[in-house]
């Protein structure tokens, strides 16, 4: 088998080799094994699953929360002539159906899908029709509770292992530390332990902390002494804006990105960004997971993460190319007290939770006893301002009380655009007003959809944009108008959070956050922000043993380029010709004999003299040095 994988990997990338443990995680996973890769950012998970997936019959469902990673996996597929395809929020039921059904009689190879509809019952019920030939988890730290990254939606993958019992899980994942290893395994019901692991070493990444009360400052410093695409990251929207125009005026080319962009913003900026028209990306974590751009020279933090998992992974995004590239976090005094507050803000006092609770369920209208399977649409600015609450705690019990199992909350589930024809189709033929491009438009969404004049009809913007030729604004402007002249009703896609309950309505002092909801990740919390905070603050050990300590990799070498060690070097030894140049630049009387410096022997100077006479730069007059052009007084 080992010959097909090769031949597969060598048709459809070109490749005449695997790199690193990817052949060990493919021959694994192709065996029948459950398998877990440890892989770092750049490592190339995507082909240990995709070349075993290719080598035999059958589906490889992929989970993954990262919609970005998806869309491009499947555009890229595609693009090599595999069949591929995904389901996540945004998508019509009616597409949802025909992905499914397309992955039960129409030979595809990839299936992607988020966590959140792997529970859903028409999944489950599609699933079981499907040839699946093994099961890929990524971002597998996901499923472990202690991990800096815990989605509870993860936990209902091992569902899928009891519907389809005989196939093998391959997870993947580019950080955890030696407990979430095993707790990955165990979540995932893995037969037996079986993990690969690819050292976490990134000799050309070059970590460097630099402490400086002037962030900007320092970071348009930096920009200005490496060359190259570069991304920086900070905490808050307002805070990408803020540093994108701040770089502008200092005469770079930068833009922003965080989740609040709408599609188009975030396809624009980010194409715009991987091409090179934009040098400098400033964004929140929502960028960079699932965008492959190798040639990043520089990852700039703003902002100290609260944990090493996140920004190991952030700034593994520098220099996937092989090339030198710098991790580079920027870090004030002011900064230990920031992030030590994000504790209590993560985790309210309990009580605190339970009031939340009760409000929700005021908010709700949600009678005792009630409740069980309901869903309600959730403001959470208008609930806090009604309940005098603040956003960022009360966002974080929500996901307290989701874990504890009373509710379910959904911060942001995309609803895609809407559209019904409000007058009849032989009434808009009457009509005259319109101007030339909202004519074309009506027509392609005609030609496009059905049942327009009888209900809404789920539309994409984009496609209409491309089919009719009109720019994307323009179509959006063209609808809203249309709306306005009640020819048609548009709704616009829009960003929706949700609170389901789980279970009815209880008394709010019954409410239970159990030690591994509350206390125990509490401390593997504050226990990962006072490691970010040690990698911050140490400046006597190696930043890369210590990233590479922190995920079990004890006995690793210093790397030798960041600032801890480069400010360990010797101090090179001073050219001897220049310190001669330098001294004789004063004018006065200087004989052979004075030509003396601290720590270079007598003999290495004359040699050094010598040769500048020779060459003429050194001049010896009545037994004085001077330079040319230059007599000495």
């Amino acid at each position: 088998m080992e010959d097909a994988y090769l031949s597969v990997l060598k048709k459809y990338w070109g490749y005449d080799n695997f790199r690193g443990i990817q052949r060990d995680i493919i021959e694994s996973i192709g065996s029948g094994k459950d398998t877990l890769g440890l892989m770092p950012t750049g490592g190339g998970k995507s082909i240990t699953f995709q070349v075993p997936a290719l080598s035999r019959e059958g589906l490889c469902l992929v989970v993954t929360p990262l919609i970005a990673l998806m869309k491009d996996q499947v555009h890229n597929l595609r693009q090599r002539g595999i069949k591929a395809t995904a389901v996540y929020s945004g998508l019509s039921h009616e597409e949802i159906i025909v992905a499914l059904e397309n992955c039960i009689f129409g030979n595809y190879k990839f299936l992607y899908v988020s966590p959140e509809r792997l529970a859903t019952d028409i999944f489950q019920t599609k699933v079981r029709r499907m040839p699946v030939s093994f099961l890929t988890v990524d971002e597998a730290h996901c499923i472990s509770q202690w991990g800096y990254d815990f989605r509870p939606s993860y936990t209902k993958i091992a569902e899928i292992r009891k519907i389809l019992p005989d196939i093998p899980v391959l997870a993947l994942t580019a950080t955890a530390t030696p407990e979430v290893v095993k707790d990955i395994q165990r979540q995932l019901a893995f037969r037996e332990e079986n993990v690969f692991r690819m050292s976490f070493e990134r000799k050309n990444l070059a970590y460097v902390v630099r402490h400086t009360e002037d962030k900007m400052g320092m970071l348009c410093h930096i920009l200005d002494s490496v060359e190259g695409s570069a991304i920086v990251y900070t905490r808050s929207r307002r805070n990408t804006k803020e540093a994108a125009e701040q770089l502008q005026t200092k005469g770079f080319t930068a833009t922003f990105y965080h989740a609040g962009l709408n599609d188009a913003e975030k396809d624009l900026r980010q194409r715009e960004w991987q091409t090179g028209k934009t040098r400098v990306m400033v964004a929140t974590n929502a960028f960079g997971m699932g965008i492959d751009k190798p040639d990043v020279r520089i990852v700039t933090h703003l902002d100290i993460p609260d944990s090493i998992e996140s920004y190991f992974q952030e700034a593994g995004r520098a220099g996937r190319d092989g090339q030198q590239a710098y991790a580079v976090l920027l870090y004030q005094k002011y900064d230990r007290t920031r992030l030590m507050k994000r504790i209590p803000e993560t985790f309210p006092d309990k009580d605190d939770i339970r009031k939340v609770y009760e409000h929700v369920c005021y908010y709700c209208q949600m009678a005792m006893g009630d409740g069980y399977q309901v869903t309600r649409e959730f403001n959470l600015e208008e609930f806090c301002r009604n309940f005098k609450h603040f956003p960022v705690q009360t966002n974080s019990a929500l996901h307290l009380l989701e874990r504890a199992g009373y509710i379910e909350y959904t911060e942001e589930q995309e609803n895609a655009s809407r559209l019904h024809f409000l007058l009849r189709r032989d009434e808009l033929y009457r009509i005259h007003e319109l101007c030339e491009e909202q004519e074309q438009l009506i027509q392609w969404i005609l030609r496009s959809y059905g049942g327009l004049f009888s209900d809404y009809v789920f539309i994409d913007e984009r496609r209409l944009a491309t089919l009719s030729g009109i720019p994307d604004e323009r179509v959006y402007q063209h609808l809203l108008a249309l709306t306005r002249a009640r020819i048609l009703h548009y709704i616009p896609r829009k960003r929706t959070p949700y609170v389901t309950f789980t279970r009815k309505r209880v008394e709010t002092d019954r409410i239970v956050l159990p030690p591994e909801v509350y206390d125990d990740r509490k401390k593997g919390f504050k226990e990962r922000i006072e490691a970010m905070l040690h990698y911050a603050e140490e400046m006597d050990f190696c930043r890369s043993k210590v990233l590479l300590h922190y995920f079990g990799e004890e006995d690793s070498p210093e790397c030798g380029q960041c600032d801890v060690c480069r400010r360990r070097q010797p101090a090179p030894t001073p050219d001897i010709e220049t310190l001669i140049l330098e001294k004789l630049k004063d004018g006065k009387k200087h004989t052979v004999g004075e030509m003396e410096f601290p720590g270079i022997p007598r003999d290495k100077t004359a040699q050094s003299l010598k040769r500048l006479m020779e060459e003429e730069t050194v001049l010896l007059s009545d037994g004085m040095l001077h330079l040319p052009g230059t007599t000495p007084c």
